[in-house]
């Protein structure tokens, strides 16, 4: 009970938080589509920065990742760092030229965006299509995460944990909007701080110093104390992965959208040094954790399981219960992003241009409460049977995601001659290329798939922009004369 007392406080403050911001979201004083899908635009410099960590750091981070690093060893600790300029990269390259576009065009998604850059319904239908299929994904391992979290923690099944943990971020998320996402999500970024700092200072502790740790580590598995864990992970997957995490993450939607959302410059530029600090700090401290449960509790055959138990076994209880709000915190925040993206795809970017135009304010908003708790409940249904490691699933999304709108995305920001023909058809082999080479476990010299996705999808694009209209003046002086 000490454990769960904890959790239990943690989800309902999250439940309290929807829904307080929902009385915002129903003031006839605010823009309905506006607040419920960008937050009206009101984001400062620390929320900014730990929505778009939280978005992007989930169970894979906490639960999976860790997993990993237990049984691979420190290689996998070295490729977890790369993901640290995380938040720099993307707000610095992308940030605010997509704040002043989306304000421009009245934008809160990222269809939005490509709508009015590409003034194609086959882009916006494709865009649309591929975005749900690979957040469903997404969402699915998050759930997994959760639930299995749940699970180990608590005793009780696997099916009582997916149940509760799902009805709180589909609740909140559903009835919160986008300022329930990153209000909560600002809250689970110090939560997901405060757990990774206590659970490595406890088993620093515990194992004696991190030398004592890795002594221990050497003589029974040294080859976990290389780069490449004894050739398990090969150098060109490790540089490969700085695509992955790095140059692809500009076209990650979930993140991308955060830059429509903030204030003002200064937010921004505070948001790009805060999030790096805590992206170092979360991937290096809990991958670590992971590491160093090889010395302190060897022989778990789940890698997804040391997490949870390493802090069951200790922490003193209350403490385990606040620490288990850091992974949960990392799940439902990328839950709650991804859900509330979909609800934004499903009813603006879809109904509201194609099926009914002149939908009145208290239908959009009964659409998107409906769309979210759907949405939510479809995941649900596909998480009740999980595999083992989780974090596979994840990659398998998140450059999915990368590889259908990596092109659009900063080709559009960046590159006047870009053009619907580009774009459609750089979405098309992108998808197709990636499916095929995950599909078939096709390894073109031991690279992550993403490399040559980006390489084949960014020459289509190229060859169809030439190939295609040249964009309107109209069009060129909205995305680039400012």
């Amino acid at each position: 009970m000490l454990i769960i007392i904890p959790i239990i406080l943690y989800l309902l403050t999250m439940l309290g938080i929807a829904y307080k911001v929902n009385q915002i979201k129903n003031s006839k004083e605010v823009d309905f589509s506006e607040e419920y899908f960008i937050g009206s635009r009101n984001m400062g410099g620390f929320v900014l920065a730990m929505t778009i960590i939280a978005s992007y750091v989930g169970a894979s981070s906490f639960i999976g990742g860790p997993g990993i690093a237990y049984k691979l060893g420190l290689g996998w600790v070295l490729l977890a760092c790369i993901q640290v300029p995380t938040a720099f990269f993307t707000l610095g390259i992308i940030g605010k030229k997509l704040a002043i576009i989306s304000r421009r065009i009245n934008g809160v998604t990222i269809i939005d965006l490509l709508r009015v850059r590409y003034k194609s319904d086959i882009v916006v239908i494709l865009s649309s299509v591929t975005m749900l299929i690979f957040f469903i994904g997404t969402i699915v391992a998050q759930f997994i995460g959760g639930a299995r979290l749940f699970e180990t923690v608590t005793g009780f099944s696997y099916l009582t944990g997916l149940i509760i943990f799902s009805s709180v971020v589909i609740a909140y998320t559903s009835f919160g909007g986008f300022r329930a996402v990153v209000i909560t999500d600002a809250i689970q970024g110090v939560v997901m701080l405060l757990a990774t700092g206590v659970l490595f200072y406890t088993l620093l502790k515990h194992g004696k110093g991190m030398e004592n740790i890795m002594l221990t580590i050497a003589r029974t598995n040294p080859e976990m104390l290389t780069p490449t864990s004894n050739g398990n992970i090969a150098l060109p997957f490790i540089l490969s992965f700085w695509v992955l995490v790095g140059i692809g993450l500009l076209g990650y939607p979930s993140t991308a959208v955060r830059c429509m959302g903030f204030k003002d410059s200064r937010s921004l530029h505070r948001a790009m040094i805060i999030g790096t600090s805590v992206v170092g700090l979360l991937m290096l401290g809990m991958h670590l954790v992971g590491v160093m449960g090889v010395a302190i509790e060897p022989n778990i055959e789940i890698g997804d399981k040391i997490i949870p138990i390493l802090a069951l076994k200790h922490l003193h209880p209350i403490l385990a219960g606040i620490f288990i709000g850091g992974p949960l915190a990392a799940i439902m925040s990328t839950v709650d992003s991804l859900l509330i993206m979909s609800s934004a795809t499903i009813v603006k970017d879809l109904y509201l241009h194609y099926i009914d135009k002149n939908t009145s304010v208290e239908k959009i908003k009964k659409l998107s409460l409906m769309t979210s708790l759907g949405f939510g409940i479809i995941v649900f249904l596909l998480s009740l049977n999980p595999p083992d490691l989780l974090v596979w699933i994840n990659l398998f999304a998140f450059a999915g995601l990368e590889a259908t709108f990596f092109c659009p995305i900063v080709f559009g920001l960046f590159w006047k001659r870009a053009n619907a023909t580009g774009a459609v058809a750089s979405m098309i082999f992108g998808f197709i290329t990636f499916i095929y080479l995950t599909v078939c476990k096709v390894s073109i010299l031991g690279m992550h798939n993403i490399v040559p996705v980006l390489f084949v999808s960014s020459i289509v694009f190229i060859i169809g922009s030439y190939v295609g209209e040249t964009t309107d003046d109209e069009t060129i002086d909205l995305f680039f004369n400012f």
